[in-house]
């Protein structure tokens, strides 16, 4: 499975790690670096709105407890756990990111191994 990016959002997250001093890299952006280069990148216009993207509100199941986790992607910046809103750094927004709504994916957590179904995907409205 290959996620799939808006532009913006590909422009943002490499310059992002373009920015990012060598010696704060850690293992989630170096394969953030890797999943950004692998995916398809689309128009902002023709991406499909189930996508996780940037600013994304999601809801997904780990499908092994069934346990329910909702959160808001965003830059690192605006992350914070207590108010739901996951950095695009964090080892699960590294797992979402160009992924759709009704999709399994398996991904190394710092837990272990976790498969986990998109449930639900809401983006913001563009009025471009």
């Amino acid at each position: 499975m290959k996620p799939i990016l808006a532009k913006s959002d590909y422009n943002t997250i490499k310059e992002l790690i373009l920015n990012t001093p060598h010696h704060l890299i850690t293992k989630e952006i170096s394969l953030l670096a890797k999943e950004i280069e692998l995916a398809k990148k689309v128009p902002d216009s023709k991406i499909e709105p189930q996508v996780i993207r940037l600013n994304s509100h999601f809801e997904v199941q780990d499908v092994a407890s069934g346990k329910l986790l909702n959160f808001q992607l965003t830059l690192p910046k605006f992350g914070n756990l207590e108010e739901k809103r996951l950095s695009i750094l964090s080892p699960l927004g590294v797992a979402l990111i160009g992924f759709q709504e009704g999709m399994e994916i398996e991904w190394a957590l710092p837990r272990g191994l976790k498969k986990l179904k998109i449930l639900r995907v809401q983006n913001p409205v563009h009025t471009d």
